[in-house]
């Protein structure tokens, strides 16, 4: 079963999706970008609607949600604002929560307020800090072959970011350590680029590499410790944002465990499709399944 709609939030409506019934208890997935659709989510959603609801939702500025002209929205607390604006109006008074790459960090900063209601979280391909994640994503640029390496280095300093040779090192990058799928798959092509999104472009900049945005100086790596509530780390071995990320949430929240994807990127609930899944679905029903570390 499916159902879908809209939500009015804080400048606007957003869009939902809601797969699966049943009495277990729900989770709501929350996708990443900024600026990005949840449609690369509903692959997942889909895997884990056999054993209890899940919800994606396109968030305000994005997909098919409502994309007002007003760059005063695209803040952190609005975004946290409106993840308890959608559980309010779908009754998920009790739910799981997941967020994935940006999803994550919004995540992050949600929990980290000590919300009420939420059972298990999940936080997949994220970290606690900006600063962290830039770090990390220099390491594997400078880790690449060239030219592709100098290539991102020295038009990036530049800011020449829609230059062809730019976009064709990114590409290789992307196909490295955002997803090692080949073709990859149509809810991913489908998905806009968010490079050309506003949110995007206010809250990150014109490239993930160069957080220049509102994120830029991001960092709850002192907050996380409020998380209380178990939680479950996942991560790609290849990921843009690297295991270290991880393991710095790891360290830092009390209830937590985490799980490296020996074949996967960034998107591991696509490239290990199944595995990930059985791995979520085992941690939200409480038990100890899968390749735990």
């Amino acid at each position: 079963m499916t159902e879908e709609g809209y939500v009015d939030v804080t400048g606007g409506r957003v869009w939902y999706r809601r797969y699966g019934d049943g009495d277990e208890m729900p989770v709501l997935l929350l996708h990443g970008g900024p600026g990005a659709a949840s449609d690369y989510l509903q692959p997942l959603a889909e895997r884990l609607s056999a054993f209890r609801p899940a919800i994606v939702y396109d968030q305000l500025g994005c997909g098919r949600a409502d994309r007002p002209d007003d760059d005063s929205l695209w803040t952190v607390d609005r975004s946290v604002a409106e993840v308890d604006q959608v559980r309010q109006a779908l009754g998920l008074n009790r739910c799981h929560l997941l967020g994935q790459s940006w999803g994550g960090w919004l995540a992050i900063d949600y929990m980290s307020r000590r919300p009420t209601g939420i059972e298990r979280l999940v936080l997949a391909s994220t970290s606690a800090s900006i600063p962290q994640f830039m770090a990390e994503a220099r390491r594997l640029i400078d880790l690449m072959p060239e030219p592709y390496r100098s290539t991102i280095v020295d038009l990036g300093a530049r800011g020449a970011y829609d230059d062809p040779l730019y976009e064709e090192a990114v590409e290789v990058f992307y196909h490295l350590h955002l997803c090692r799928m080949d073709p990859w798959p149509d809810v991913l092509l489908a998905g806009e680029k968010t490079s050309t999104n506003r949110v995007f472009l206010v809250m990150n900049g014109p490239t993930e590499f160069d957080v220049i945005g509102r994120l830029a100086t991001w960092d709850r790596t002192a907050d996380v410790g409020a998380i209380d509530v178990p939680t479950l780390m996942t991560v790609g071995r290849y990921d843009e944002i690297t295991p270290a990320c991880s393991e710095t949430l790891r360290d830092g929240i009390s209830d937590s465990r985490m799980v490296v994807f020996e074949h996967s990127a960034h998107l591991a609930h696509l490239e290990e499709g199944e595995l990930f899944a059985q791995v979520v679905e085992s941690f939200l029903a409480g038990t100890r399944q899968g390749s735990v570390e």
